[in-house]
């Protein structure tokens, strides 16, 4: 989708997530339960909505596309039996039946797949999410959170739901390793931050972007960088305060960029005149995923100080 806002779900204002008293409840479970698939506990969700799960679901859906990549990335893909259009990370995510879109869930075809559970994101409907209940099949939403840290706990999350507490557990530990030794290094030898601006959408429709109250923002400044839109709050940024702040780096999903370079005003920005576009995968900083490391990598050695960052 061109010159548009984000076709994948992004950080909402949500009710915190009561962790403890989920894990609490889930470790209650005895043996004997856990060895049964229709042993069902209580369990509240982002939205603090509790449901009644699968202690150990074998038939899951997916409706989100970063809950999605969390579960191939806790060796849980065996358990997914349905995801929607937008989930295509990691590729062979494609080959499991697709229940449509997201705003537009097929509820029948979901229904169909008889499974025991479903786990959403911050984009589905209410509507569709009360059809389901409604037909006997649980839900639970794990949304994307503001900061970075986010990203450790809806992990764990997904981890107690999916059955795979150690796996969630032996990533996050990798994950803050990696991420600790990354910005370590940039501790070390950064010594000016680049200004930086990151397209969410742009065009006649609106400029968009990430303000300081998303995990972007967290990532633009772990990779080094100084986001120009730090200061505001929600997604919105103005064209005039854009070419203003005329941002050493453009940060932009890779097929977007092309568009973006060609387009006036935006192709009189000095980052797109002398070549500072960076284009990332989709999906990379555009949802709250493990990947997310691989953009602060690979921005952390793309940005560097400019000649006229006084202006």
């Amino acid at each position: 989708m061109k010159n548009s806002i984000l076709r994948f779900p992004l950080a909402e204002v949500v009710l915190p997530f009561l962790v403890a008293a989920a894990m609490l409840t889930l470790s209650a479970c005895n043996t004997s339960a856990s060895s049964n698939p229709e042993q069902t506990v209580a369990y509240t969700d982002d939205y603090q909505h509790t449901v009644q799960v699968p202690v150990n679901p074998t038939r899951i859906v997916s409706t989100s596309p970063a809950v999605t990549e969390i579960i191939y990335a806790l060796k849980a893909e065996n358990l997914l039996i349905g995801r929607t259009d937008y989930c295509i990370y990691p590729p062979e995510a494609q080959s499991v039946p697709s229940i449509g879109g997201i705003s537009n869930l097929n509820v029948e075809k979901i229904v169909s797949l008889n499974p025991d559970l479903v786990i959403s994101g911050s984009m589905i409907p209410q509507k569709s999410s009360l059809q389901l209940e409604q037909m006997g099949v649980p839900i639970v939403c794990v949304i994307e959170k503001h900061r970075f840290d986010g990203l450790y706990e809806n992990i764990s999350k997904i981890g107690q739901l999916v059955g795979r507490t150690h796996e969630a557990d032996s990533l996050v530990g990798l994950m803050k390793s990696q991420l600790q030794s990354l910005t370590q290094q940039l501790a070390d030898s950064d010594t000016c931050r680049p200004s930086v601006y990151y397209v969410v959408g742009f065009g006649p429709s609106g400029n968009f972007t990430a303000g300081g109250n998303s995990f972007i923002n967290d990532l633009i400044n772990m990779a080094g960088g100084r986001n120009i839109a730090a200061d505001i709050t929600g997604w919105s940024y103005s064209l005039e305060a854009l070419m203003q702040a005329n941002p050493d780096y453009i940060i932009i999903r890779r097929e977007d960029s092309a568009a973006f370079c060609r387009t006036n005003p935006y192709n009189r920005l000095d980052a797109v005149k002398q070549g500072r576009v960076i284009g990332l995968e989709s999906g990379t900083i555009d949802l709250q995923v493990p990947r997310n490391l691989q953009a602060i990598r690979l921005l952390s050695q793309r940005l560097k100080p400019t000649p006229h960052q006084d202006r």
